[in-house]
């Protein structure tokens, strides 16, 4: 069974029921995510060995995030524990026209106040064939972004593919304090993921004659985008997602997938959104799972996109979807029926 690791940090995230806003709700509701974490819970419902390494408070809201990730198979073993805290996030989702809102509070949780000797790498990632990680987590603070470093030296040198989001986070920090950070640590990523948002914010390099708010995607310039990753950093693969906003509820969905000499644009789904929350992680997971298990490429692309548009109906961070259902899309079996 392929082993795959993912270092970041889980979250204890509160959302309000349905569509309402912050000031109406009397209540949460309560679920545990966060980008490594959303993929890693994926991969493991996928059949492979996923192992999640992050630090947690030794209390019992600690304990809750890990057991979160248990009931899905997921790998706990290398949970430090320690620290005062487990981030916060709130989420209102969006409708229509109105936007979702995430609003922070994750200032000195456990995994960024987290010390290099908190985490034996070489241990961690002994018979292991994949390594992931976002820019989420470099984000957090110096601390995190040296124990990322350290984790993709030691994948490098153990000979463990490694796969990054970019995934810029505004909130988390600047453009500049990203491209600073981030291109220290692309020399050691294999596949890189991201949309044309992250590879402009984060490394400036932007997809031309495009217009993403009005559905307008011009194929040729995402690939040049990919084409420049990729000189700039030796990638071996780039993704990028090609999300449509029609609206917070109707999205178009699809990806491009390149590999230095050649595209593949996956099929578009439109999707009626009951929680985007966890698209992209969905999409990192899917494609980890059809790279790692050497599915053709387009095959590769078609999983990923396919088990993220199915995660855009699920609430909460992670994609509780397995391997046959996303292979049931893939065949065009999206019409929605009662399975009987």
């Amino acid at each position: 069974m392929k082993k795959v690791v993912t270092l970041g940090e889980i979250m204890l995230r509160l959302s309000t029921p349905g569509h309402q806003r912050f000031v109406q709700a009397d209540s949460f509701d309560v679920c545990y995510g966060g980008g490594e974490a959303n993929v890693c819970v994926s991969l493991s419902n996928f059949g492979l060995d996923a192992r999640f390494v992050t630090k947690v408070p030794k209390h019992e809201i600690g304990q809750c995030a890990v057991n979160a990730l248990r009931k899905y198979g997921v790998d706990t073993s290398y949970i430090a524990r320690g620290g005062d805290r487990l981030g916060i996030y709130f989420l209102e989702s969006g409708a229509s026209q109105r936007a979702s809102k995430v609003i922070y509070d994750r200032a000195n949780a456990a995994i960024a106040e987290a010390e290099l000797s908190d985490f034996n790498w070489k241990e961690i990632f002994d018979d292991v064939d994949w390594f992931h990680f976002t820019g989420i987590t470099p984000a957090l603070g110096d601390k995190a972004a040296a124990i990322t470093l350290e984790a993709c030296k030691a994948a490098k040198d153990m000979g463990v593919t490694v796969s990054v989001d970019l995934n810029f986070r505004k909130k988390l920090w600047t453009s500049e304090k990203a491209n600073e950070v981030m291109s220290k640590l692309m020399p050691y990523v294999d596949v890189c993921i991201g949309n044309e948002e992250d590879a402009e914010t984060v490394f400036g390099i932007k997809a031309a004659h495009t217009d993403i708010t009005k559905g307008e995607i011009d194929h040729a310039s995402y690939e040049e985008v990919a084409k420049q990753l990729i000189d700039r950093f030796g990638f071996k693969y780039v993704a990028s997602t090609l999300r449509e906003s029609y609206s917070a509820s109707d999205n178009g969905w699809s990806a491009l997938l390149y590999d230095g000499k050649k595209s593949y644009l996956s099929k578009k789904y439109d999707v009626r959104i009951v929680d985007r929350v966890g698209g992209g992680d969905s999409f990192a997971s899917g494609l980890i799972y059809g790279l790692i298990t050497e599915m053709p490429l387009q095959d590769a692309l078609e999983f990923a996109v396919a088990a993220s548009a199915l995660k855009h109906t699920i609430p909460g961070d992670a994609n509780l979807v397995s391997k046959e259902e996303v292979e049931t899309l893939m065949k065009g079996d999206g019409s929605g029926r009662v399975q009987r």
